[in-house]
């Protein structure tokens, strides 16, 4: 799995038009499947970003995690981080199919929400529209 966390301030995502989902201080995440991907990596990677310590501290540190600033999460499935870029044209047959990919998307929301955090979502395969205030700018890539 693949996944691109950016510490936000606010970010939303609107389908059609109507806001889907919104969060203030938190993390845009940018949910990548790949063909390989099992539920433990799926639960790998949710304790990874749920840990993550990336929010300032008294003292001007990235030593604070979501959880101890009360942050909430937007996961936005997005097979594009597979994209073979070996040519002007990406090809995006590295992403996993919507029946693995669907699966892993809505459990690794639900083992953030059984962490205790606010999960608000976009549409898997839908046209989004994404909108964020990025924060820092301090972004982060996971790989697993």
């Amino acid at each position: 799995m693949r996944a691109v966390v950016t510490r936000v301030s606010s970010a939303a995502v609107t389908i059609d038009g109507r806001e889907e989902g919104a969060i203030g201080r938190g993390y845009l995440i940018l949910l990548g499947v790949g063909p390989e991907d099992t539920e433990a990596v799926c639960d790998k990677l949710a304790e990874k970003i749920c840990n993550l310590r990336v929010f300032e501290d008294a003292n001007g540190k990235m030593n604070l995690s979501l959880e101890q600033v009360g942050g909430a999460m937007l996961v936005v499935s997005q097979f594009t981080l597979y994209a073979d870029t070996s040519s002007r044209r990406p090809g995006f047959s590295g992403a996993a199919k919507p029946e693995l990919a669907v699966p892993l998307y809505e459990r690794f929301m639900a083992r953030c929400r059984e962490r205790g955090f606010q999960v608000e979502h976009g549409q898997f395969g839908a046209d989004m529209k994404v909108a964020s205030v990025n924060d820092g700018p301090v972004t982060i890539l996971f790989e697993l």
